[in-house]
């Protein structure tokens, strides 16, 4: 059981590789086998160097001349690896931008598809409902600070405190037994500071006329 379990999770993990990753590893091996093959003829072109100049103090021209063509084959062959060097890496970095751009593309078709999901569950008339909301809660809050921040001019004032009065007077019973002085209704809570305190003393007067 343990056996097939670890068998089904390597399975997974090798999926996981792609084959432009294969591609990829393959090119960056390829690589370093060229630059270790360059660093041993770099060493080798140095040897035969210094091999020739021996040579030539010995007298052995001829020789002194053969490694010194065999030097120059190996530069030449240098020359052809960084060129091969050149093309693996730009292949690497194609490779491997382009797995960037895979990952980008899946990123933005994964958000379309959250998109479009978003669209399924709300229509456009429950959107429009809802800004509609949202737009008349908000005018509604603007109106109470303008009131707040004293947006009602000195008539708006004194038709408030008439309106304040008409409905003290309307509360009032029709008759009153002897000495009995009637209760008034309270200032509203919701009135800003100055005119409720006005109020107040609207209503200290009013009841100050009835217990006379």
């Amino acid at each position: 059981m343990g056996n097939l379990f670890g068998k089904k999770k390597d399975e997974g993990k090798k999926s996981r590789v792609t084959d432009q990753d294969k591609a990829v590893l393959e090119l960056k091996n390829q690589r370093d086998r060229l630059k270790q093959l360059q660093n041993k003829i770099t060493k080798q072109i140095e040897k035969e160097r210094e091999a020739a100049r021996q040579f030539l103090r010995d007298g052995k021209k001829e020789k002194a001349k053969l490694l010194l063509r065999k030097k120059k084959f190996g530069e030449t062959q240098i020359e052809k690896m960084d060129g091969q060097l050149e093309n693996i890496e730009k292949m690497v970095h194609d490779l491997e931008f382009a797995q960037i751009e895979t990952e980008v593309l899946k990123g933005l078709q994964s958000g379309n598809e959250s998109l479009k999901q978003l669209h399924q569950m709300f229509s456009i008339e429950t959107v429009e409902k809802i800004m509609d909301e949202t737009r008349e809660a908000a005018e509604y809050q603007q109106e109470i600070n303008d009131l707040l921040a004293g947006g009602l001019t000195q008539q708006d004032e004194e038709d408030v405190l008439s309106e304040l009065d008409d409905i003290i007077k309307a509360s009032l019973p029709a008759t009153a037994d002897e000495g009995e002085v009637p209760e008034l209704p309270d200032v509203p809570e919701e009135l800003p500071e100055g005119k409720r305190r006005k109020a107040e003393k609207e209503k200290q007067q009013a009841e100050a006329m009835l217990a006379s």
